[in-house]
């Protein structure tokens, strides 16, 4: 039904409350990968260097390699690459 303005209110009313949902879903998946980062934490790992590989791993491999040469490019004109790494290799 349209009211006065020409909005259908009844389904305004259902896409907002739909959108509502999906922010309280979105508001406790993010408390639940709070609460496994937390646990991976307890159990000594890095949290900074997991999200890290969960953002490597969502790229496909040609991407990887690519910001890695450009890595260990950027590294070793700044003289960070250590003898053996494998950045001369670039």
């Amino acid at each position: 039904m349209t009211d006065p303005g020409g909005v259908a209110a009844d389904q305004l009313r259902a896409f907002v409350e739909r959108i509502e949902r999906l922010e309280e879903e979105g508001r406790a998946l993010s408390d639940d990968k709070k609460d496994v980062y937390a646990e991976a934490k307890a159990n000594g790992f890095d949290v900074k260097i997991l999200k890290q590989v969960i953002a490597r791993r969502r790229k496909q491999p040609h991407q990887r390699e690519e910001e890695d040469s450009v890595l260990a490019l950027y590294e070793q004109a700044l003289g960070m690459a250590g003898p053996g790494d494998g950045a001369g290799a670039v």
